[in-house]
């Protein structure tokens, strides 16, 4: 049977993850509060901000910065693109470049 959630992103009622994506009270938070369909759009967003920023995961400020953008993405109403990023059509970019500087810690 399908878990659903009324989901804080999306403000519907759609299916649920299967299990909490991280452990601890965040993780749980997104369970209960978070659908499928926004967790994967999250996914696509987490991968452009790292790439964008050139974020190593492996540093923990890297991770708290991907941390805050996440919950400022799942839970809050003022979604952004990183600063100065276009989508590669438009910018007429032939490559990607240097990363630009990661957003500060809150």
């Amino acid at each position: 049977m399908i878990r659903m959630v009324t989901c804080a992103k999306l403000k519907r009622r759609l299916p649920g993850l299967a299990r909490p994506p991280m452990p601890g009270e965040f993780g749980q938070r997104i369970y209960d509060n978070i659908s499928q369909q926004a967790w994967e759009m999250w996914q696509e967003h987490s991968r452009l901000l790292i790439n964008h920023y050139g974020l190593n995961l492996a540093d923990p400020d890297s991770r708290q910065i991907l941390r805050q953008e996440m919950e400022r993405f799942l839970f809050s109403e003022d979604e952004e693109k990183p600063e100065g990023w276009e989508p590669e059509a438009q910018s007429g970019a032939k490559g990607k470049g240097a990363p630009a500087a990661a957003p500060q810690k809150k």
